[in-house]
This record gives structure tokens, sequence and C-alpha cells, in this order.
């Protein structure tokens, strides 16, 4: 049998650009490429080998360092990747990660960070109804309704940080791939977490000038461009512009108003790429990228009618009264004459610096700002009448900086990363509710509105290093920590709006008059006594000092070039948080501790079948402390919200992932999650109605037991240089509780989505036609369920769409 080709790219002067070896039986070809050409040629190359779902190599910092190239054979080739002054294969790699082309994203319709779960087994995402999306990674996420709270699953593009998860609507934009590496991350770069972390890469200026542009149109008449322009202004110098807008789409309907219509999209983002190389031994990449949202606000469900307390509620007739929704993804209600949505913009600056400093050490540096301005109505009791309408308002800035050194020490078989890290974030988030409900008052006064400011300023001082050493020829040792100290300082206030009906009825409790617009929060513990009571007299502040060791350790073991078994013990945490809730009391202000998490991984990595077929998996188990929930605080005007942590809980669970190329074309993939979530310490709070529980024995909310996903693709000549491709995929999750306890209103059924995708290719990838359908079968699903004010309510996932697609490079 005739050796297969193996195309590598090798770092010759450290960032400036790569060499291209082509090695065949007896021969070994040579070329230079810029550090562009090579990652659009290498992502082509890698395309056109494996098709469907292709995964990349990654170094121990858990970031590709290059493009990853493929023989072009009928079989899945072997992939040789040298960077950073090593060489590692996706088989040598001893992370659990998936890795997904921006090809491969766009025909699933993955646009935006929230469709991982698409393509990403063990991934969950999970839409808040009032703060920022929750990301979760094998069952570790956080629900907040903060917008400034930290994330358990941290994102990054280029290694950039976007700390805060309210940032992230723009990140999959013009990528060459994704990826989402599991577990406690944040050993090496970047921010700690306890879940994993997703990295886009964005594709990069090209050595030679190159367009691109794409038009779809979708059921509901929504319109989606985007596009890019990449190419050299020196010989230095390059630089690439892309665009993505989404206009139209209005998919919900008004239960109650037959012709009223809600979800269109309005939003738009953009980047600019400048990469310069001054000489060998130096490399500079600056980007601008931002958003822009106007897009209206999903609308809720309404199940049901639950008061929120026993007092009397003057809409308590209207929502008895109201029918369930249908399961009909499309059917929701708000309120008439409204158009909940969003006016909000995001840019982020950020500049990377490599340097050489001698054959065996370099330096990278890594300096990010973000800004975000975001201002939202949504209305979450799914009903027609105003239970509550909430608007946001919050600004975020965030700044950050890395340094590291990497090298090498050949003789002794040992690699290096020494570094630190330093962010400095601003955060106000206000909140304001315009509700009829019947827990706003107190005896026959009533306020129909109130408003909660939450500021809270955070800084953080990190140092991290990783030795990675080859004790045997198979066997390879790695440990890694990070010390971090931070500081988080809050202040909250909760006011009324102006109108000053807020403040007239907290005087009743007071030792002296509220006026409008002053902070009604009193001085008091959680067991104050009969009022009246003191006054804070202004924002109630806290400060939260923390710091930790993260660490992790693995030994790896290669018989040979097609067997990778490893193991893993890692330790990551998150970091305390203050919520934005309404305050009665100063005591309630109390943020919740750090949590961690101590994950043990054991995993395997095969070539089989001379390289048709990779088979990779892993088995894990989680030691869980102090998990963050929200949860319930008691004070003597009753019961409310505020951050409670769960002692102790774990999660045990397990992945496989094969990927099969039988012939020439065609592609198979498949993935199954398999994840078991438990509370195994005594903890007492309540459920969504009201009622006390010990969720001892519990499964985690929103995290399916199973996720299983599959996907087929064939691509075949027609004439000349006309091929035609067919294509479809099949995602399964199980049934889930969205929170802990409630019933079966609070339950997220299994579902299953089917979609399918066909076209033409001219000119190998000049135009490019291409019909879709997603959900084709028009499954109704559901991705949230929560108790909201005095209605149980659902959110719902996309209906059934369908569109065409025409693309052009050049």
């Amino acid at each position: 049998m005739v050796a297969p080709t193996q195309l590598a790219f090798g770092d010759r002067s450290g960032s400036k650009g790569f060499e291209l070896k082509v090695r065949t039986p007896g021969t070994t070809t040579k070329g230079w490429w810029t550090r562009g050409t090579a990652n659009a040629a290498g992502l082509a190359i890698w395309v056109a080998g494996l098709g469907c779902s292709p995964a990349f190599s990654q170094s121990e910092t858990g970031v590709s360092n290059a493009p990853q190239t493929v023989a072009q054979h009928d079989n899945i080739a072997e992939i040789v990747v040298t960077a950073q002054k090593r060489s590692e294969r996706l088989i040598d790699v001893p992370l659990s990660i998936t890795a997904v082309t921006g090809q491969e994203l766009a025909r699933a319709g993955v646009t935006s960070p929230s469709d991982l779960g698409k393509v990403v087994p063990g991934f969950t995402f999970q839409p808040s109804n009032l703060g920022p999306p929750v990301f979760s990674i094998r069952g570790v996420g956080f629900f907040d309704n903060s917008i400034g709270a930290t994330p358990t699953v941290t994102v990054y593009v280029d290694q950039v940080p976007l700390p805060y998860l309210s940032m992230v609507s723009g990140a999959a934009l013009d990528l060459d791939r994704v990826e989402v590496l599991k577990g406690p991350q944040g050993t090496l770069f970047g921010q700690n977490s306890t879940g994993g972390a997703i990295n886009f890469i964005a594709a990069k200026p090209t050595k030679d000038l190159k367009l691109g542009s794409s038009v779809e149109y979708a059921r509901f008449d929504k319109v989606n461009v985007d596009g890019y322009l990449s190419g050299p202004l020196s010989d230095t110098l390059g630089a690439r512009i892309a665009f993505r807008t989404e206009q139209g789409g209005a998919w919900q309907r008004s239960l109650s108003r037959p012709g009223d219509r809600l979800g269109d999209r309005n939003f738009s983002a953009g980047r600019l790429t400048l990469d310069w190389t001054p000489d060998d031994a130096a490399n500079f990449v600056f980007a601008a990228s931002g958003w822009v949202n106007k897009s209206d606000t999903q609308a809720a469900q309404y199940v049901g009618y639950s008061a929120a307390s026993p007092n009397y509620t003057d809409l308590r007739t209207e929502l008895l009264a109201t029918a369930p929704a249908p399961r009909d993804n499309r059917y929701a209600d708000w309120d008439p004459g409204s158009s909940p949505s969003s006016d909000s913009r995001f840019y982020q600056l950020s500049l990377r610096g490599d340097f050489d400093l001698s054959d065996a050490v370099s330096l990278v540096s890594i300096t990010a700002y973000s800004n975000l301005d975001l201002d939202q109505a949504v209305d979450a009791d799914g009903t027609q009448y105003n239970n509550i309408l909430a608007f946001t308002d919050a600004a975020i800035e965030a700044f950050s900086q890395e340094l590291r050194f990497e090298g090498t020490m050949e003789d002794v078989g040992l690699r290096w990363v020494l570094g630190g890290n330093y962010a400095s974030d601003e955060n106000k988030d206000s909140r304001s509710s315009n509700y009829r409900g019947s827990n706003n008052g107190i005896g026959p006064l009533r306020y129909n509105e109130y408003k909660i400011t939450n500021n809270v300023d955070s800084e953080a001082v990190a140092v991290f290093g990783n030795l990675d050493y080859q004790a045997t020829r198979t066997v390879s040792l790695q440990a890694s920590a990070r010390y971090t100290d931070q500081t988080r300082r809050g202040s909250s206030c909760l006011a009324d709006t102006g109108a000053g009906d807020l403040a007239a009825v907290f005087s009743l409790l007071s030792t002296r008059p509220y006026q409008a617009g002053e902070c009604v929060t009193f001085a008091a513990s959680n067991n104050p006594g009969p009022p009246p009571f003191v006054p804070v007299g202004g924002f109630v502040k806290s400060d939260l000092v923390e710091d930790n060791v993260s660490w992790r350790g693995n030994i790896s073991w290669k018989p040979n070039d097609d067997v990778h078994l490893y193991t893993n013990v890692t330790r990551g945490y998150k970091s305390g948080s203050f919520s934005n809730l309404p305050l009665v009391f100063s005591s309630q202000y109390q943020p919740v501790t750090q949590e961690s998490v101590t994950a043990y991984e054991a995993g395997f990595k095969f070539s089989l079948l001379d390289r048709m077929l990779q088979l990779s998996g892993a088995g894990f188990y989680y030691d869980y402390k102090d998990k963050q929930i929200l949860g319930t605080v008691f004070t003597s005007l009753g019961i409310l919200p505020g951050l409670v942590s769960v002692p102790k809980s774990h999660i045990t669970g397990a992945e496989l992932n094969a990927t099969l190329r039988p012939t020439q074309g065609l592609t198979l993939n498949a993935g199954a999650t398999w994840i078991d979530t438990k509370v195994r310490s005594n903890f007492v709070t309540l459920d969504p109605l009201g009622n006390n529980i010990d969720v001892r024995g519990y499964r985690f909310p929103i995290t399916p037991q199973w996720q299983l996903s599959s996907d087929v693709g064939y691509e075949f000549p027609l004439s000349g240089s006309l091929s035609a491709f067919v294509g479809g995929s099949v995602n399964y999750r199980s049934s889930t509780p969205a929170t802990f306890g409630g019933g079966s209103e609070f339950t997220l059924p299994a579902y299953t989505l089917v979609d399918l995708r066909a076209g033409v290719d001219v000119g190998d990838g000049r135009y490019r036609v291409e019909l879709w359908g997603r959900n084709i079968f028009d499954e109704f699903y559901t991705v949230n369920a929560m108790k909201v004010i005095d209605t149980i309510a659902r959110v719902t996932g996309q209906p059934a769409t369908y569109g065409v697609r025409f693309s052009a490079n050049f």
C-alpha cells in the first residue's frame, strides 16, 4: 500500500508565516506562505479532505496555534501541526474538544453562539427572562438576572476575552472555525471558568486579494447578507474587513391580536483585522469589531396562573380567564401597543503581538478593551396583560492585558509557558419594571413601577504557568497552575422611577418618609423585627475579595501513531457574584462566594481502518462545591429572591464521537453525550410555586441527560466544474427540568430536530447555491420555563424554517 501524502505547516520564524511541507514517499516539497494565506489555504484543504464537522489540533493552552491541513485522498488524512516550536497531530492532543469549521457552522445554521448546541454535544443554551443568556457545558452553567454576572463558560475571539455573555452576539462572524473546550479552563490564559471555554477563530487577512459575499432569503421574509474583503496593503501589512446584517423575520403571532407580529431581526455586525509583520521576529494583529442590535425580543407563552402573593391582584380575573398557549412554536402574547425590543451596541478593540526573543523563547501580548451599551424591553409573562414589562439599561467597560512567555528545552524534552493576566471591569446595571401583580403593594397601597440599580466594579490579577514533559517515547506528563486574586465592589439601590408611589408605600414602614426616586432599602438584618425600619440613606455597598489556585495535571500514553489514551485532573473556579435584585433590606446584598469544580477525566482517540474512521471518547466525574444558584432569602416581609450556594453536588458523564469516510465525498459524523447530575447535600429552598423543598438528590436544571447528534454529507461531480451536494442532520435532547421542583409545567420535554440541505457548486466554490430547511417537521419544543410574577410562562424554540442561500467568492 502506498504511504499517504502528509501536509504540515511549520512556523519558520515565530509568527510571521508558515512553511508548507508536502511529504510523499521519498520526497519533501516546501513552500513559504504568509500567516493569512496559510490560514485560508489550510482551512480549504481541511474542509475538502474531511467534509462535515472537522476537528482541529490544539496546543496545550487550548487554543489553536496554526491552521491544520489534510491530504487529499479517500480516507480521513493524518493531521500534522507544528507551531510555537511544537508538533502535534489531532490524535496527540490530551483534551476534550469539539471543533467545527466556519463552513460547517453556516451549513448547520449557526450564526450566533447560542446556536452551538446544534454542533457541540454537551452544550446547552438557556435564554433568561430578564438577564443575559446562559451557556452550560456538561451541566455546568450559571443563571442570574445581572448583565454583569461572570459566566461559567468563557468566550473568546482569537484568545481575546469577551468577559460577559451579553457581549458575544457577533462572535460568530467570518470564522475559520470555533473550538469548544470542555471542563474547567483558565490555567494558562484568559478567565477562570468551571464549565469550559469557547474560542472563535476569525478568518485572517490573505496574501492575495480575496472577496466574497452571500445573500440568504428565508421564511417570514428574513434576509441575511454577509461579506468579506481581504488582501495585502503592502509587503508587510494585510487587512480583512467582514460584515453581516440580519433583517426581518417576524415569526411570532399574538394570540389575542391575530394580525400582530413579533420577532423581527435588526442586527448588524462587523470586524476589521490588520495583520502587520515588520520583520521575521515580530507580528502584530489589530482587530476592531462590534455590533448593533435593534431586534425584537422574544415574547413568552402563557402556561397558567400562579399568584406571587396571596394579596389581591386586579389581574386575577383576567389571568384566570386566559387560555394556555397551544403547542405551537409561533404563538405567544405581549402587551397591546408595545413592541418589546432591544437598542444595544457593542465594540471591542484588541492588539496581539508575537515576538521571537530567541530560537527557543517567544513572547505573546494580548491587549483588549470592550464596551457594551445595552437597552432592551422584555415582556416575559406570556399574556396581553401588563403583569410585567421589564426594561434594562446597562453599560459595561472591560479592559484586559495578558503577557505570556513560551519556550522549549528540546535537549530534555520540556515545553513551558509562564504568564500573567490583568482585568478591570466597570458594570452599571439598571432595571425598571412596569407591572400589576399580587406582590406590588403593602396593605391598601399599591405601586406599579420600580427601578433596581446594581453597580459592580471588579479587578483581577493572575499568574499562570505550564510544564509539558516528554518522559519516555510513549508517555508525556503535563502540569499547569494559575493563581488569581480578585476584588469586586458592589453598590445597589431600590427606588421608584420618579412617580413616587413606591416611596409612598415604603414610607409606611420607615422611620422617616421617602422622597420620589430615593433608595428605599432598610438597614436591617434578615430578622429585623416589626417596623418602623431605619433607611440606609443611599446605595447599599459591599465588597468581595477572593483568591484561588486552579490547576491541571495530565498523563498521556501513545503506544503508536494511531492510539492515544489520556487522563486529566483539573480544578477550576468561578468568581463570586452580586445579583441585581430588589433590596428591601441591606442584608439581601450579600454576594455568593466563588464556586469550584474538580474534574476527573479519562479519554481516548483512535484512528482506525487506515484513517477511514476517527473515534474519540471520554468519561468524566465532576466534584462540584458551592454551586451558585438563584434562590431565596427569608425576611420579616416574606420570602425574597437572592443568590445562594449549594454546598455539594456532582456530575458524572461520558461522550463518544465518530467520523467515518467510507468513500470519496461521503462523510458521516455522530456524537453522543450522557450526563447525570445530582445535588449531594441537604439544601432547603423554594420551588417556583413557593413550596419549601430540600433539593438533595435533584438533577441540575436545563441539563438534558442525553444529547445525540448526527450528520451526513455527500458531494459528487455532475459535469466539468459543476458539482452537487446533499446532506442532513438530526439532533436529539432528552427531557430536563427547567428549575428545582415545580411540577410538569417546569419540565422541558424531549425533542428531535431534523435539518436538510442540498445545492450545487460551480467552479470549486466560486459560486454556490444552497436550499436548506431547519426543524423541517416543525417540532414543538421549549428552551425555558419560569415563574413570572403571577404567571407560569415558557420560551419556545424556532418553528420550521427554510430558505435559499447564494454565495460567491473571488
